[in-house]
């Protein structure tokens, strides 16, 4: 019975022992890496429709009934090439009338000529009087002018009986014959058809006030030329194309803003060499939106938005989780350009991010940021294709 209380004793000290606290967790294992450093060049992104610089409404100048149709409907057609004949006849005779006119007008002014010649020689012997001198003198001067008219008529006649021949005023895609051999035509009013030039065609958009006041006060400080001064580059993409594959410059913008859209209108200038591209095909684009500037890239992923704020977990020298507040630019290489906040000496942790906290100690494993795409422009979003309303079938192979 004398044992009891030693052993009671000794149950308490196991029980003590066993209730020592559990051994700290090791700390989160995270890739941590330096930002990718890049010089970066923003594009903005416009939509926008091609149109031609030149669109021909070709009317008639003479009044006539159409002999000859010249060309086939939309046919690629150069300039001066004859698109229309009206019956050339009339003007042919009133050209050859207008020539006999001259003809006889320059008679009458020879022999004024003489007359008043022979007068002056006369004139100094008394023979003619001064009087009848200046009658002949007077006479020379009404048969020039005469002379003049016709030549003027003539001049009438033949303009008039080369509009018999209607030619394309440009270079361009004709569109289809509005009126058929025999119809007759009015001047001015008859429309012949159309006519759109291709080559080099416009890309025109509406930019809003907020970008135009980016690129005035750009232009103020030199960081990028403004495109009323700068053919500055442009590149296009259109409804099925995944790239921006064509390129053109600025050559416009517009004199004031839209009051009522709040936009002003540019267009820059496409060569268009193959004519693939066509008046009211619309595109996007995107605009050269900045000067060049140095950017620190990163996933998107490791960004996490804190109300109206952007962060990155970063790792502190004690090798903790901290935060960074920084400022965010577009997407290039398929990784996210920092603008402001982020030094390239800066680990960025890339992982974890939904656990971590600032202040937690963390196990850092160096890792690389690398590029995911070669496009250093906006990202394109696929396009559907609308399927075909019908199909055929054939056994020929």
């Amino acid at each position: 019975m004398l044992r009891l209380p030693v052993a009671v004793g000794l149950l308490v000290s196991v029980g003590a022992c066993s209730q020592k606290a559990p051994p700290a967790p090791a700390p989160m294992q995270v890739s941590v890496a330096n930002p990718l450093s890049k010089d970066v060049v923003d594009w903005d992104e416009y939509i926008g429709h091609f149109e031609a610089p030149q669109s021909v409404e070709l009317r008639a100048r003479i009044t006539g009934q159409v002999t000859q149709v010249l060309f086939r409907d939309g046919q690629y057609v150069r300039e001066g090439q004859p698109l229309f004949i009206i019956d050339p006849e009339p003007y042919k005779a009133a050209l050859d009338q207008a020539r006999a006119a001259v003809e006889s007008a320059r008679a009458t002014l020879q022999n004024a000529v003489s007359i008043e010649r022979r007068s002056a020689t006369l004139e100094t012997t008394h023979a003619v009087s001064k009087e009848e001198l200046e009658t002949n003198q007077a006479q020379v001067r009404t048969a020039t002018a005469a002379l003049h008219a016709a030549q003027a008529a003539t001049e009438t006649a033949r303009l008039n009986y080369n509009w018999t021949t209607v030619r394309a005023p440009v270079s361009g895609r004709v569109s289809s014959r509005r009126v058929s051999i025999g119809d007759q035509i009015q001047p001015g009013n008859t429309l012949l058809t159309t006519i759109v030039s291709l080559d080099p065609i416009w890309f025109v958009f509406d930019g809003a006030e907020s970008f135009y006041l980016k690129y005035l006060r750009q232009a103020r400080e030199g960081q990028r030329q403004s495109s009323r001064d700068f053919a500055n580059p442009i590149d296009i993409r259109l409804s099925d194309e995944n790239g921006f594959v064509h390129r053109g410059k600025m050559v416009f913008v517009d004199n004031a803003i839209d009051t009522e859209s709040g936009t002003i209108q540019a267009h820059a200038v496409v060569d268009n060499h193959d004519h693939f591209l066509t008046p009211g095909m619309f595109g996007r684009a995107r605009l050269l939106g900045s000067g060049n500037y140095r950017a620190m890239l990163v996933p998107d992923e490791v960004i996490i938005t804190d109300q109206s704020q952007k962060e990155v977990f970063v790792l502190a020298r004690d090798g903790t989780v901290t935060k960074r507040t920084i400022e965010t630019g577009p997407e290039v290489l398929g990784l996210r350009a920092i603008k402001g906040g982020l030094a390239a000496t800066d680990l960025v942790i890339l992982d974890h991010i939904a656990q971590l906290k600032p202040g937690v100690k963390v196990d850092p494993r160096r890792s690389a940021i690398k590029p995911r795409n070669a496009d250093a422009g906006p990202a394109a979003p696929p396009v559907a294709v609308p399927e075909p309303s019908a199909a055929t079938a054939s056994d020929a192979r």
